[in-house]
């Protein structure tokens, strides 16, 4: 008898998280593993490339959910996803990460009693208004095994009354992936297309709605930038989420203004990696690339007011600035002036996250 599991992925920074997953798991007879893409994320820009760049196979099952408001999105996922899943009759759901198709899909699985698994369990920004925060917390109490990164996953699961038995501490997928491929994206030219040098830039992401959603935020985000693109190139492979909301609040023209701000299209992993890697100090709102820079050891300012994975600041290069202008820039000036965050890697942050997974449900089935 065969373990037959579905693994789901629905928005870009899940297919980085479950590519090392499916590639261990084809070495292993034991399984029947699908591929799940709820669609949640689904133009080419933010999706084929990823999966082009991570070897990930052509997904089984695609729900074509698109884009909407959380609970549109949500509820058009779970009604796509029972009809798999009563066709499919799954031992295991395999969900990653906080995005809506995380918890959307693990409670279509435990409601028809398929066991579920969360990988990135147990990570806390401690702010209710971030709709991931929520995502996080319901997948957590419903899962039956529960994968942290870090050792304060397991701190906020035990505080919630989650059962012992149920967290394991394996690593980060994400940097799996990340270790996997980086040899591969050292040979990206991107750096000779855009015309930049190494650690003569800065990288730039911004696709929170905290930070552009609220006109006042990205206009102070936006004047931030304005002042550092006056000592060196930023680079900011713009979200489509950013791009709509630069126009609808007519800040076309302040963009236009910083000559030294050069907006690209996103970009598949590996030219993402390569640019990363040799940036001077990379800019983002982001999770993942968080802990992306820490393993690299580039220099990370994140603007928010907090983060779920506190590791990066605490061990790693990550430093939160929030999103006022007079602090990124004061941090910022410090880093291109050669005042460096010593970091370090984290504990099992080693490549072989995926490994410890599949031995563990390996040995639970």
């Amino acid at each position: 008898m065969k373990i037959k599991i579905i693994n789901v992925v629905g928005a870009r920074p899940n297919f980085m998280k479950i590519a090392p997953l499916m590639t261990e798991m084809a070495t292993h007879p034991q399984f029947e593993v699908s591929l799940l893409h709820t669609g949640q994320h689904y133009d080419r820009s933010m999706s084929q490339f990823f999966f082009d760049d991570l070897g990930l196979p052509k997904p089984d099952i695609y729900l074509g959910v698109g884009s909407g408001r959380h609970g549109e999105q949500t509820g058009k996922i779970m009604v796509e996803f029972e009809k798999v899943m009563l066709d499919h009759k799954s031992d295991l759901v395999i969900v990653v990460g906080d995005v809506n198709s995380t918890i959307a899909c693990g409670l279509v699985a435990v409601k028809l009693g398929v066991k579920l698994a969360h990988v990135e369990a147990g990570l806390r920004s401690f702010d209710r208004s971030m709709p991931e925060e929520i995502n996080r917390i319901l997948t957590d109490q419903i899962s039956d095994f529960l994968f942290i990164t870090e050792k304060s996953g397991e701190e906020n699961l035990l505080r919630e009354g989650i059962d012992p038995g149920k967290i394991f501490f394996v690593g980060n997928v994400m940097i799996d992936s990340l270790l996997n491929h980086l040899q591969r994206a050292q040979s990206s030219k991107i750096l000779d297309e855009l015309n930049l040098k190494p650690q003569q830039f800065v990288a730039l992401t911004l696709h929170r709605p905290s930070n552009v959603d609220v006109r006042e935020n990205f206009v102070e985000i936006l004047k931030a930038l304005d002042e550092i693109q006056k000592t060196i190139t930023i680079v900011f492979p713009i979200h489509p989420r950013s791009q709509k909301r630069l126009q609808e609040f007519g800040l076309g023209a302040k963009l236009k203004e910083m000559t030294q701000l050069k907006i690209v299209d996103p970009l598949g992993y590996l030219d993402f990696i390569k640019l990363l890697s040799e940036a001077k100090l990379v800019l983002t709102d982001s999770g993942g690339i968080q802990e992306e820079t820490t393993v690299l050891g580039i220099p990370c300012l994140t603007m928010r007011e907090n983060t779920e994975r506190p590791v990066t600041v605490t061990q790693g290069t990550n430093i939160i600035v929030g999103g006022k202008a007079e602090v990124i820039v004061a941090e910022s000036k410090k880093i291109l002036a050669g005042i460096l965050k010593q970091g370090r890697r984290p504990d099992l942050w080693d490549g072989k996250a995926a490994e410890r997974i599949v031995k563990i449900l390996l040995k639970n089935f």
